[in-house]
């Protein structure tokens, strides 16, 4: 698990949903390469659905969901990821292995967790966040 406290400036970028999931998703990708993910695709699209990143770390293809909150209101970003969510993101990556010719591979799914608060931005990385839920 990463957890790294940012500054961030507070230039009002992250007062819409569509901007904090953006800027999110930016601090995950420099949180991934600084621990050794090589970023293969951002925003892979299906008509199942969306994988935010897909990564390789030590030889390990990695799909990364992100989730960034403003406030814990709702809870910790990383509970945002429901079950049902686990479901769609697996069969989005049961097809993207299959089309890819690469279902002998090893992979997971890992989360990363941005909660940008007071200016400030903490990015946790948790590997292996759940199984494979098709």
């Amino acid at each position: 698990m990463y957890s790294k406290p940012r500054n961030r400036p507070d230039n009002g970028s992250t007062n819409d949903k569509g901007s904090v999931g953006a800027f999110g998703e930016s601090l995950a990708v420099k949180a991934l390469e600084e621990n050794g993910y090589k970023i293969l695709e951002l925003n892979h699209r299906s008509k199942l659905g969306e994988i935010d990143i897909i990564a390789k770390e030590k030889g390990v293809l990695a799909f990364v969901e992100v989730k960034a909150r403003r406030t814990d209101s709702f809870g910790h970003p990383k509970l945002a990821v429901t079950p049902r969510k686990q479901r769609k993101i697996s069969m989005v990556a049961l097809e993207y292995l299959k089309n890819t010719g690469q279902m002998d591979n090893n992979a997971r799914f890992d989360v990363v967790a941005v909660r940008l608060v007071s200016g400030q931005s903490e990015v946790e990385i948790i590997r292996n966040a759940f199984d494979l839920a098709y």
